[in-house]
């Protein structure tokens, strides 16, 4: 019998028991015995401390290679990497690769074919099942080197080159300092999002906002020496922040690779962070908009990894001997966008004959924009030139302030059409590209790939897409499992996948109209992932 407790290994053979106290590296046997025992029992120690006894262990590497892009020319804000996390029980290896770009294909900069051939060269080279391969984009806007897939493999030779028995220790943290939902309800019923593509709604138009996940999943895997060679955490928010740059302010790890530094060069030399995207469709750094002082990522990174360090050492270690994964693929129905393509062309039209023509221009809009709304009673003159002509029975002020308040309101109305006109423009070019798509398709279902891999009492579910939170919280809600977690951006890319009430607003922000899913589908993949969980 086997018992792992803290830094004491139990090795129980017969009547013999042997204790190994890894701290005071001292060995007490606490009953006689022959020679012949003895000799037996310390040739099983020593099998089982040298990790030759893996059908009661995993087994983990871990390696990275840069794949900052330095050509002529480029900006390189900081450095991107590619890492791999190996893991293997008795009878399977698995690899998990996180990379520093948007997504796997279809935006960015990952060349066609990227998954496919990895997996090829993987299960070619190191014997890893395609189905047991699981890459999580960060979905930063970093640019990657051209060789991003040779520079992948490698990180996963060196993954293989280190390998030895671990322990798996799992915990979790709240973050609520980093993000805020990015849609926006609107006290018409419909929804906006924050995006620097167009701008924010007014004030007064806005009722509510939609919910974040502060939570952190965390995995801390540790040597048989209980040093810690890598740590898994799992985060929702969008890796858009940026950093003061005077190329492109995007090309940066964003708040993931600088919370993954904070943590490497806080814990022991060669320990590893690997950040998983969650479902962070519809989650933005917070003050996003912002243009009273810079916008630096870095900030939000240190809060993230300064939370991770804090509950590093309260993880739960757990008894984790077997390594189950579930391979599946959902048929999501695709969406026909047709109909909100023409509504909102007909809305287009008519914001466009909403405008009316007005003598003002900015200039002089602006001066009596903060003239009428700084000084409301006497906005033109000094208070006693009203009071005066009011004496004298004349409204000659007051007659032009009346003319000047209509022009002035004219003119913002103006300015909200136009503000209106932009969004439209931004979602209708995002509708016709995927409605072209739609069209040309065969089939008008989706096969997306999803995944659940368990390792112990932790979960992690994949899914191709870019998961609005609510789904995640979901799927956490309805897991058996206590530390289930969600890692969308995962084997693919399919755009946004928001809930079906997002979509009844579809046209209206960025996560329904660059959708190319209908209506239902959350049901169905819900349904299955809760299906897969419950038969663990």
């Amino acid at each position: 019998m086997l018992k792992l407790d803290g830094s004491i290994h139990y090795l129980k053979l017969n009547n013999l028991k042997i204790l190994h106290d890894k701290t005071a590296g001292t060995r007490n046997f606490l009953h006689q015995f022959p020679f012949k025992q003895y000799m037996t029992a310390v040739f099983c120690w020593l099998l089982f401390y040298s990790g030759s006894l893996v059908a009661n262990t995993i087994s983990a590497g871990v390696g990275k290679a840069n794949i900052t892009n330095l050509e002529e020319g480029m900006v390189a804000n900081d450095s991107l990497y590619v890492k791999a996390l190996l893991l293997e029980d008795a009878d399977k290896r698995i690899v998990f690769i996180t990379i520093d770009v948007v997504a796997l294909e279809e935006i960015g900069h990952i060349p066609e074919g990227y998954l496919p051939t990895v997996r090829k060269i993987l299960n070619d080279r190191f014997q890893i099942d395609p189905g047991n391969v699981f890459v999580n984009a960060s979905h930063c806007h970093g640019i990657p080197s051209d060789d991003v897939i040779e520079k992948t493999i490698s990180a996963v030779a060196r993954a293989t080159e280190n390998i030895e028995p671990v322990t798996l220790g799992f915990n979790k943290a709240q973050e609520d300092r980093i993000s805020v939902n990015r849609r926006i309800k609107l006290k018409n019923g419909q929804e906006r999002d924050i995006r620097h593509a167009y701008s924010m709604p007014a004030d007064d138009a806005v009722e509510d906002v939609g919910k974040i996940d502060p939570e952190i999943g965390i995995m801390c895997i540790q040597t048989l020496d209980d040093d810690i060679l890598a740590v898994v955490y799992n985060y929702s928010c969008h890796p858009i922040q940026g950093v003061p740059s005077r190329g492109r302010r995007d090309n940066t790890t964003g708040y993931p690779g600088y919370a993954s530094e904070l943590v490497e060069q806080t814990l022991d030399e060669g320990a590893m962070a690997f950040f998983f995207q969650g479902c962070a469709g519809d989650i933005n750094p917070v003050l996003y908009k912002n243009v009273s002082t810079p916008r630096n990522s870095e900030t939000l990174g240190v809060l993230l990894g300064s939370r991770v360090l804090e509950q590093i050492n309260e993880v739960e270690v757990s008894d984790v001997a077997l390594i189950q994964v579930v391979n599946d693929f959902v048929r999501l129905p695709l969406a026909d966008l047709s109909g909100t393509i023409d509504s909102l062309e007909t809305r287009k039209e008519e914001l466009i004959r909403s405008l009316r023509g007005n003598s003002l221009n900015f200039k002089t809009f602006l001066d009596l924009y903060l003239r009428y709304h700084l000084h409301e009673e006497y906005p033109s003159y000094y208070a006693h030139l009203y009071l005066h002509e009011k004496k004298l029975g004349k409204e000659e002020f007051s007659i032009m302030d009346s003319e000047n308040k209509a022009l002035v309101e004219d003119y913002e109305d103006n300015i909200s059409a136009m503000e209106e006109i932009t969004v439209v423009n931004a979602n209708l070019s995002l509708l016709k590209k995927h409605q072209k798509n739609y069209e040309s398709a065969q089939d008008k279902w989706y096969e997306a790939e999803i995944n659940v891999i368990k390792l112990g009492n932790f979960v992690l579910v994949t899914f191709p897409g870019e998961l609005s939170v609510e789904i995640g919280l979901n799927i956490k809600k309805q897991s058996p499992f206590e530390h289930t977690y969600v890692a969308a951006y995962t084997n693919g890319y399919l755009y946004y996948a928001p809930t079906d009430e997002q979509l009844k607003n579809r046209g209206g922000a960025q996560e329904d109209s660059e959708c190319i899913l209908g209506m239902g589908w959350q049901k169905i993949f819900e349904q299955r992932v809760n299906e897969i969980l419950r038969n663990l």
